[in-house]
């Protein structure tokens, strides 16, 4: 069923998987359209039906063009819990489509971010020490660079568990953070962060502006890409921010998502995927400036930080970057061509390596419950009858399922207790952390594959 919403959107009704289902795209597909603005969830109360987009989400250009779709997926983060689950798991359109006015990739398809992110959202982001690394020298530059003390205040915007603004604490700075996660914010607190509970947007900044100051810094970090209203975002930094302070912002960068086939970082809470060009576009909108940029090859597969601010002071090197951009393509439709089929080979050849281990009489596990994982295990149809179970170092995700293909998450010891022949990498953006930590599984004889851009054992050409 289809209904006409005021924001230039359709809604749609969700699809149903049962467990072992094949996703949308595979072979022996089977679902159930459920009809309906809303439906029953199987656990009780209603589940809100989510919206096709026709109108971009930066620009509110109406000419999207469909760049990839991966059929119907689960929510990705909405683990399961084996003493309450439900006979199936839902499932909703994942698609991405390309604005050709603003350059902006985004999802073909929205739920509503509450329904996303929950009480139960599973992600902390203390489990990672290259993460938490990564963000205490971010800090440890900010401080040093903009001359933080006592007086200054820095917002982190999604600051999840603390992980970043307690770097802040310990340097003698204010910080706040947000973070609609109650968990997250909980844990925060607990290492002394200051949190409000709820999404940011232009009335939290204002409401945090008047109690406590403009922002001489605001992070944004793997943020934005969840945020389905980016004109209120935007608006949001640049209320919230000072005269002359500098807001950053990292996400994955969407040249190397097209280039490596990143295709399992795309998921339904994942609204959007940045190129410096889509960045320029939205922030200038709102009186912001994209004046410099630093490239982190190795974290999440490549992550670039953007620095906007109030005033143009626009670095050699970013110019650059937003040349190169323009020069091969990514503002253009045709840059995307040949995506969707780079990432069926790759699923092709996903499935042929599992099932050649299996016919070898190897038992396969694989590591890390991420959302990426749901994304590329339901997208292809992988479920227990190639792999066995996922491992993870996050204690508030072992002893659930997986969405949709429902393998059980185990802790990471079973890799050395039970020792599977061979372990896919789901979270393969930690591959170094995952390999320094699992010394005694490889050192029994253990191998690890990766899955994109191709998939491979990991120390193979």
């Amino acid at each position: 069923m289809r209904g006409n919403l005021s924001d230039g959107r359709t809604s749609v009704t969700p699809t149903v998987q049962g467990t072992g289902l094949r996703s949308a795209g595979a072979s022996g597909d089977e679902r159930t359209v459920v009809g309906g603005m809303a439906l029953a969830d199987p656990m009780g109360g209603t589940v809100a039906a989510g919206a096709t987009v026709t109108s971009c989400n930066s620009c509110g250009g109406r000419d999207l063009r469909e760049v990839l779709s991966l059929g119907s997926t689960p929510i990705a983060n909405a683990l399961v819990d084996p003493a309450h689950a439900p006979a199936v798991d839902l499932s909703y359109p994942l698609s991405i489509v390309f604005c050709p006015d603003c350059a902006l990739v985004q999802l073909g398809y929205h739920l509503p971010a509450e329904q996303i992110f929950d009480a139960e959202y599973p992600y902390y982001s203390s489990v990672s020490d290259a993460l938490c690394a990564h963000a205490a020298a971010h800090v440890d530059r900010l401080v040093r660079e903009r001359h933080l003390g006592p007086t200054s205040l820095v917002v982190e915007v999604a600051s999840n568990d603390g992980y970043l603004l307690r770097n802040v604490v310990t340097a003698g700075v204010r910080a706040l953070g947000i973070d609609p996660s109650p968990g997250q914010a909980e844990a925060a607190e607990a290492v002394g962060v200051t949190t409000i509970v709820g999404f940011f947007g232009a009335e939290q900044a204002e409401a945090t502006r008047d109690a406590y100051g403009p922002a001489d810094v605001i992070v944004a970090n793997n943020v934005m890409a969840h945020v389905p209203d980016l004109d209120d975002f935007a608006k949001g930094l640049a209320t919230l921010l000072a005269d002359d302070g500098v807001v950053t912002v990292e996400n994955p960068y969407l040249r190397d998502l097209v280039e490596h086939v990143q295709f399992d970082t795309i998921y339904h809470e994942h609204f959007s995927y940045f190129s410096c060009s889509s960045v320029e576009a939205l922030m200038a909108r709102h009186g912001l400036y994209l004046n410099d940029i630093d490239y982190f090859p190795d974290l999440h597969g490549g992550t670039m930080r953007w620095y906007l601010g109030h005033r143009l002071e626009r670095t050699v090197q970013c110019q650059q970057q937003l040349d190169a951009e323009r020069s091969i393509g990514m503002t253009g439709i045709d840059y995307y061509a040949r995506f969707a089929e780079q990432v069926r080979t790759c699923q092709d050849q996903l499935g042929v390596l599992l099932d050649d281990l299996a016919g070898n009489g190897r038992r396969v596990a694989a590591y890390g419950a991420a959302a990426k994982g749901a994304t590329l295990l339901n997208s292809i149809g992988i479920g227990v009858d190639r792999i066995e179970y996922v491992v993870d170092l996050s204690i508030h995700k072992q002893g659930k399922l997986m969405p949709g293909c429902r393998l059980p998450i185990r802790p990471v010891e079973a890799l050395v207790n039970d020792r599977p022949d061979d372990v896919l990498l789901l979270a393969w953006n930690f591959a170094d952390e995952i390999v320094a930590q699992q010394g005694p599984y490889l050192a029994g004889g253990g191998t690890f594959y990766v899955p994109v851009p191709r998939p491979r054992r990991l120390g193979a050409d």
